[in-house]
């Protein structure tokens, strides 16, 4: 139906509900996107630690969207090199009603299982996540088999849509860096040092080839956010905004970096 409806080139006047089903249990909640027997997408999401999850606190909808929609592709960070493809033109939003009682801890891991796509080895296929009618930035961790998994941490939500990425890597990894060391310098200025000498080593070896030491000193930016989360950082999404989720926002900026740093590493740019 998407290809149909959006893959002639022909301008939508807009966007199309598509039913969702939400299941919850524990710390993950399954969506299922589309009706029949074999639903469009799923988004899964697993929470680290989470309080008041149910189907109704989520908030989750999504939309068929018209690809060649202006306002959509201002809202993306390449434009026209980051385009949605005509077989899975979806977006997915999470957007938890502020008195629904939803909470959590440190990160979330966000998968969009979907057919629509085929998966190959070195995919140029992205998660992108944006707030409410924001702009969107990858978020991508992984992109599996089956048919494709892409899997991403962030410390929030809410809009979420899978892309081709046809920038360079290079470009992407200036992105994430600069994204990330953002949120550092937002941090008490008695953490910003630490993370600012793992960042700039990071930085350092990506420019001098060294992927493995890049790699490795992202780790130590996740491991040093993982410790200090409930100490020196806060650790709290909840739904009714009123918190910062320092460090899962920082785990999950430097877990994409290691991501584009793999790829870089396998790829090229």
């Amino acid at each position: 139906m998407a290809a149909l409806l959006f893959g002639s080139g022909q301008v939508a006047a807009q966007s199309i509900a598509v039913p969702v089903q939400v299941d919850v249990s524990g710390n993950t909640a399954v969506v299922q996107i589309g009706s029949g027997s074999q639903p469009l997408a799923e988004l899964i999401l697993t929470f680290d630690d989470a309080s008041g999850l149910s189907a109704s606190s989520l908030g989750v909808s999504a939309q068929l969207v018209n690809i060649n929609d202006p306002t959509l592709l201002t809202r993306l960070p390449g434009q026209t090199l980051t385009p949605l493809d005509p077989a899975l033109p979806l977006m997915i939003t999470v957007e938890p009603p502020a008195l629904g009682g939803l909470s959590f801890n440190r990160t979330v891991r966000a998968e969009v299982h979907t057919h629509a796509l085929p998966y190959t080895a070195g995919s140029s296929l992205r998660l992108l996540k944006a707030p409410l009618n924001g702009a969107f930035r990858d978020i991508t961790d992984e992109i599996a088999p089956g048919s494709v998994r892409a899997r991403g941490t962030t410390g929030g939500f809410s809009q979420f849509l899978v892309v081709t990425d046809l920038r360079e890597t290079g470009v992407v990894l200036d992105q994430k860096f600069s994204w990330l060391r953002a949120r550092i310098a937002a941090l008490p200025s008695s953490e910003q040092a630490a993370f600012d000498a793992y960042l700039d080593a990071a930085e350092s070896a990506v420019a001098s080839g060294d992927h493995a030491g890049a790699i490795g000193a992202l780790d130590e930016i996740r491991a040093r956010a993982s410790a200090r989360a409930g100490l020196a950082l806060t650790q709290q999404w909840r739904a009714t905004r009123d918190v910062e989720n320092q460090a899962g926002e920082i785990i999950a900026g430097a877990a994409t970096l290691r991501y584009s740093v793999a790829y870089l590493r396998d790829y090229g740019r």
